[in-house]
């Protein structure tokens, strides 16, 4: 292998059409060279040339003389990226919050409302820190800020004053509450 299987290397591999067809060839069951350009569509010297790419790459192996794609290495590979993107605690200590943030804000979008109140006040109370304590803020502000975190900007608004962590008065809001410093 001349570099170690990473996301970025799996993305270069497959980024060359024939690597792409031939790694697709070998997961669909061809194990020889020849069966890789026959169901692949390429020539031999073609197939030859990207079989060896990827098994250079660490995307195909060899086993007992037959291509095999290195399901292993990308197990782990995705195990690593998991590991990575859990790592953020979003500033909270509370086990419970940390996992009720990172199930539902991935990728600094809330990707869906907790049903559970708990973890639903941990979610909102981590997105009321976008609010200044002290500033008002004029609704159309405000829904600039929340359309960053999802696209129903007027629901999680309600959420945020319902659950007392927004208030609001003539079209104005400001932060009022939750467990983070105010």
């Amino acid at each position: 292998m001349s570099e170690p299987l990473t996301a970025l290397s799996v993305i270069r591999l497959l980024a060359e059409p024939n690597r792409l067809r031939a790694l697709s060839a070998v997961a669909l069951g061809a194990t020889r060279v020849t069966a890789v350009a026959d169901a692949a569509g390429l020539t031999a010297k073609e197939a030859s040339r990207a079989v060896g790419a990827l098994v250079a790459g660490g995307l195909l192996s060899t086993v007992d003389g037959e291509l095999a794609v290195a399901a292993g290495a990308l197990r782990q590979l995705a195990q690593d990226a998991t590991e990575v993107s859990e790592a953020d605690d979003f500033g909270a200590t509370d086990p419970a919050v940390v996992s009720a943030l990172r199930t539902f804000i991935v990728n600094g979008r809330l990707v869906s409302m907790p049903a559970a109140r708990a973890k639903r006040l941990a979610v909102l109370e981590h997105i009321a820190l976008a609010f200044e304590p002290g500033v008002r803020y004029p609704e159309r502000e405000v829904d600039a800020i929340l359309r960053a975190w999802h696209d129903d900007h007027a629901a999680l608004r309600r959420y945020l004053v319902d659950e007392s962590l927004l208030a609001r008065e003539a079209g104005v809001y400001w932060r009022i509450g939750g467990h983070h410093p105010v």
